[in-house]
C-alpha cells in the first residue's frame, strides 16, 4: 500500500472505538520492556566458544547414572528434544545431544551433528540419562535486558554413587579454551568494566577474540 502512495494514519491505534487499541485491547495501549532503538545491535550474544548453547566435562558414558542439566524455561520449551533426532538441524537443537556428545567424545564442533556422528548408539542410551530442571534465577537473568544471561549448571551421578561437582557454564570457561590465563583475565576486565566497555569500540571490542 505504501508503495502505491497510500499514506500511513496517525490515529489507527489510537482512534476512538475503531482505533486498533479499542477494538483489540479495551483501551490499553502497548507496553514494552524497552523503547525501540539501538538496544539488540548494543546487546547481541557471541557464541564464542563452540557451535552450541552447551558444553559439558569429558566423563566415560557407561559410568554415568545420570546428568541433571538446570537452565532456563526457554531452553526446556525449546531445545529439551525427546526421542529420535532426524538430522543436523534436529541435534544442534537438542540440548541433552549438546551435552550426551561432548560427555563421551570430549569436544563438540560442527562435525559432531552429523549423520555420521550421530549414528554411534551410546550417544541416544546417554540422551535418555540427561533430564532437565528449570532454575528460576536462570530464568529470570535471561529475561532481564540488563543481564541477558543464558546459564546452565549441570550435575553428574554416577553408578557408584558418586556425585560430580555441579559446574555452572559461565564466560570464563568458554573463553579458557582458546586463550592463555593471561589474555583470559584482559577480556575479563575489558568486560567487566561496564563504564569502560560501554564506550569501547565495537571493532576493538571484537578484534579482542580475534587469536593471532
Amino acid at each position: 500500500m505504501v508503495k502505491k502512495g497510500e499514506k500511513g494514519l496517525p490515529s489507527v491505534l489510537t482512534a476512538k472505538t475503531w482505533g486498533f487499541y479499542d477494538v483489540l485491547f479495551k483501551g490499553k495501549q502497548f507496553e514494552f520492556q524497552i523503547p525501540y532503538g539501538s538496544y539488540i545491535m548494543e546487546n547481541v550474544l557471541f557464541k564464542i566458544s563452540f557451535p552450541a548453547e552447551f558444553h559439558a566435562q569429558t566423563a566415560t558414558s557407561d559410568d554415568i547414572k545420570s546428568v541433571r542439566i538446570r537452565t532456563q524455561e526457554a531452553a526446556i520449551r525449546i531445545i529439551d528434544k525427546q526421542g529420535p533426532l532426524d538430522n543436523f538441524a534436529d541435534r544442534d537443537h537438542a540440548i541433552n545431544y549438546m551435552v550426551a556428545y561432548p560427555l563421551i567424545f570430549g569436544e563438540l564442533t560442527s562435525e559432531s551433528y552429523t549423520d555420521a556422528s550421530a549414528a554411534d548408539p551410546r550417544i541416544d542410551a546417554l540422551r535418555a540419562k540427561i533430564y532437565c530442571v528449570e532454575e528460576k534465577r536462570f530464568s529470570t537473568e535471561y529475561h532481564d535486558p540488563a543481564k541477558r544471561s543464558i546459564g546452565n549448571a549441570l550435575l553428574v551421578e554416577l553408578n557408584d554413587g558418586t556425585v560430580l561437582d555441579e559446574v555452572e557454564i559461565r564466560f570464563k570457561r568458554h573463553i579458557s579454551y582458546h586463550y592463555d590465563e593471561a589474555y583470559q583475565k584482559k577480556i575479563l576486565d575489558t568486560v567487566s568494566d561496564a563504564e569502560s566497555l560501554s564506550k569501547l569500540p565495537v571493532d576493538k571490542f571484537t578484534d579482542l577474540f580475534v587469536k593471532a
